[in-house]
């Protein structure tokens, strides 16, 4: 068979965006800090990533023969992974709702509260309820959605609250409370 009638693409490829389909599509809390990076990295593919990759697929082709050329076929399996991610970005930024937490005046859990815990060994622990796109659980980011934010939503300083963790079943004791600048 020639290989001009053979399919270039793999079939992961043209996959529907599978990251996308998993997330809450109404709304999309986020912190502006958490807004300001998505919309940077957004600008970065759009005006410099993909404009010098679209170049160097553009020189390989110029080579010839494109079945074999790697940096035409590396190069458009990149374009493509871009092109997804821009694609990403944008239905985000789309329907982002941006929450400063420095501004918030409650006294109930919501998103954008730092809350500081204990468990019933009285570990302490601080954590941040962010954005599903913000979220860092090593630096105790945890998204508005997580199974732990959940359950703290709506509490207050004070009172207590079952968890079901992987681990079993924890009661945590509320400490505080804070509405701030998250990092």
């Amino acid at each position: 068979m020639s290989k001009a009638f053979t399919k270039e693409t793999d079939d992961a490829d043209d996959a529907p965006d599978t990251e996308i389909a998993s997330l809450p599509t109404k709304k999309n809390y986020i912190t502006p800090k958490g807004f300001s990076r998505m919309r940077d990295e957004l600008h970065e593919l759009l005006h410099k990533v993909r404009p010098d990759l679209t170049q160097v697929i553009a020189w390989a082709a110029s080579n010839g023969d494109r079945s074999e050329n790697a940096d035409y076929i590396y190069g458009k399996r990149r374009l493509r992974e871009i092109d997804r991610r821009i694609r990403f970005l944008s239905k985000r930024l789309e329907i982002a709702e941006v929450i400063d937490p420095a501004k918030v005046v409650a006294d109930k859990i919501q998103f954008g509260a730092t809350v500081t815990f204990q468990n019933e060994a009285e570990v302490k622990k601080t954590i941040s309820i962010v954005g599903i796109d913000e979220i860092d659980p090593a630096h105790g980011k945890i998204s508005w959605i997580s199974p732990l934010a959940k359950a703290l939503l709506n509490q207050e300083a004070g009172d207590s609250v079952s968890f079901r963790s992987p681990k079993g079943e924890d009661e945590l004791e509320i400490l505080s409370v804070k509405y701030q600048e998250i990092p």
